[in-house]
């Protein structure tokens, strides 16, 4: 029988230490470390959602790596082990009309702001240093340090990681029964052969993203018959 424990989505020869960013700053004082993560930034179809997660010293954080190693099945073993512990979560989220009013990089950091905030309203923890993946900063007053391929660098953002890829997951599942037209479900909204099929048949839903190419078409397509009715009357 096949082994899918969180344990063995990792072999020794590939361990890498992870945990040497945080141990780092607790040696320097800090207290309250919170990584955070982002996911749904290429998906033509529902929002961005951020994870923020502080472990606690009892916590197994050689357990979170490159989450993008790892099946689906191991990421929700991961995240209900993530629950079931002392660890300190957080979960952000910017919808589809924020992304096409401000852009999807400034609602990721919106995402991981709220996402922050909810993991300080929710455990009471105010984080005292952010190790964030990628390369922009949340907008908060915290000290913070950017970590492009975070996920492989830091257990922190690693968790957070998986927070915000099973939430968005379950939420996409969740918006496949609501507009069962699109197989959200399969495709999580991004821009699958299927999901193009899906929308050249039914055109966009309240979930699409307008800016977004590969929908914003559809919108400028309506504009254009507008126009030409406008004319001809």
């Amino acid at each position: 029988m096949k082994n899918t424990s969180p344990s063995s989505a990792f072999s020794p020869a590939s361990f890498i230490d992870t945990f040497a960013y945080e141990r780092s700053l607790k040696e320097q004082g800090f207290l309250h470390i919170a990584g955070v993560d982002e996911a749904g930034r290429g998906p033509l179809a529902g929002p961005v959602v951020a994870g923020c997660v502080i472990f606690s010293s009892h916590c197994a954080t050689h357990l979170y790596q490159d989450s993008k190693k790892i099946t689906a099945r191991q990421r929700d073993i991961l995240f209900e082990k993530l629950h079931n512990s002392e660890a300190a979560l957080g979960v952000g989220i910017a919808d589809p009309a924020e992304i096409d009013r401000i852009n999807i990089l400034q609602a990721s950091l919106l995402a991981m702001q709220r996402a922050v905030q909810d993991c300080t309203k929710k455990s009471g923890l105010s984080p005292d240093f952010l190790l964030v993946d990628g390369t922009f900063q949340v907008p908060m007053e915290l000290l913070q340090k950017t970590l492009t391929k975070g996920e492989s660098k830091s257990a922190s953002i690693a968790a957070a990681s998986i927070v915000a890829k099973v939430t968005r997951d379950r939420l996409m599942v969740e918006y496949g029964l609501q507009y069962p037209q699109y197989n959200f479900q399969q495709h999580k909204g991004y821009p699958t052969k299927a999901h193009r099929t899906a929308l050249t048949a039914f055109g966009p839903s309240p979930l699409h993203r307008k800016t977004f190419k590969g929908v914003r078409e559809f919108f400028q397509e309506n504009i254009s018959k507008e126009q030409v009715s406008q004319k001809n009357v």
